[in-house]
């Protein structure tokens, strides 16, 4: 076998830390990293639900816009939520 020298050892053992620190540096960033992509992809996800809950409740506003433009509904509505009464009715209120 042939013996190394002792500057040949030092710059082989100088050389090893480089490589494990360079090592650490590359794992702990693909880490950091990897766990940034999860986080992003569980905000689109949650972002994507409240998307599709936006979507139900603008749906059922443009239905009750809709609705709103007929006459009949409107003062069906008013009634009920405002109390309002027409000619000649009387307005009973029974609590629940």
């Amino acid at each position: 076998m042939n013996k190394l020298g002792r500057k040949t050892k030092f710059r082989i053992f100088i050389l090893m830390i480089c490589l494990l620190a360079s090592s650490v540096i590359f794992v702990s960033s693909s880490f950091s990293y990897i766990f940034s992509v999860y986080k992003t992809k569980q905000e689109i996800n949650k972002l994507k639900e409240e998307y599709n809950e936006t979507l139900v409740v603008e749906e059922n506003l443009k239905s009750e816009i809709n609705k709103l433009q007929d006459p009949e509904y409107m003062a069906e509505y008013a009634r009920e939520k405002y109390l309002y009464s027409g000619k000649d009715e009387i307005i009973i209120k029974i609590d629940d």
